[in-house]
């Protein structure tokens, strides 16, 4: 069993120790639930910020510990300084130290587009997410069959949330639908935790201009922002390379300096 795998067991596992009728009561009761949400595509494809999606991660099962130290608050409000086109926030504790508090504190402080990272594999997720105040949830078409894709893009648009699906290769592209806003392709091969960036080089012409192409995972330098560009990408999903330094907001906001030199 590779380390996807292994996720995506233990995240079933903790899905069948919910009563979802209860849970969901409880979500639609959340002072979030009705809100207008922020859109992340718009974001994104504004001229006036960076691109970036500066991710906040405490650990990976790849790296372990990156940082334990920073705090939300800290982290997210520096990113938001930064101007940042939005926040990514892993809710995925055992693989790597996030929660749904963790979102909720975001959000709190924060208002700009914040992109729930989880391994997303059943509906009560996605009210979830809903609930806590995300405004775009991450598909993963590598964990989904084509008919999930549909299924559960459908729901989060009518949550008026924004869908990234995530791909990793050419024919992960059939599971596209009318509800996409934005296609992603993760440099990170997530059977082995390997980085490729020429991955999104590769798949970029695959990828229809209609839609806003993210890339991520394995990006550390404002060179590669300025290449990947070239080939249509109006997104940087950036975590690591922030959250590995003492002052992972400065780090972002010099980088975000760098790229309009």
């Amino acid at each position: 069993m590779n380390i996807l795998e292994k996720i995506i067991a233990d995240k079933r596992k903790e899905l069948t120790q919910i009563n979802f009728k209860e849970k969901i009561k409880d979500f639609e009761k959340s002072s979030f639930f009705n809100r207008e949400t922020f859109s992340l595509k718009r974001n994104i494809n504004d001229n006036f910020l960076s691109g970036i999606i500066a991710e906040f991660k405490r650990q990976s099962p790849s790296k372990g510990i990156i940082n334990n130290k920073s705090t939300v608050e800290e982290v997210t409000t520096a990113y938001v300084n930064a101007q940042v086109s939005g926040i990514s926030m892993l809710t995925n504790e055992k693989y790597f130290g996030g929660n749904i508090q963790d979102l909720l504190i975001a959000r709190n402080l924060n208002k700009i587009p914040i992109l729930r990272k989880e391994f997303i594999v059943d509906e009560f997720q996605i009210i979830e997410s809903k609930s806590i105040g995300a405004d775009a949830i991450l598909l993963i078409a590598a964990i989904l069959t084509k008919e999930e894709i549909l299924n559960f893009s459908r729901l989060a648009k009518s949550l008026k949330m924004e869908i990234l699906l995530e791909i990793h290769e050419e024919s992960e592209l059939d599971a596209l639908n009318q509800y996409i806003d934005l296609v992603g392709v993760n440099n990170r091969d997530l059977k082995t935790f390997v980085t490729d960036i020429e991955l999104s080089k590769k798949l970029a012409h695959q990828i229809s201009n209609d839609l806003t192409k993210v890339t991520e995972s394995g990006l550390n330098e404002v060179k590669e922002i300025k290449e990947l560009a070239e080939f249509g990408y109006k997104g940087f999903l950036i975590g690591e390379n922030f959250m590995k330094t003492a002052n992972p907001g400065e780090a972002c906001n010099k980088f975000i300096r760098e790229i309009y030199r």
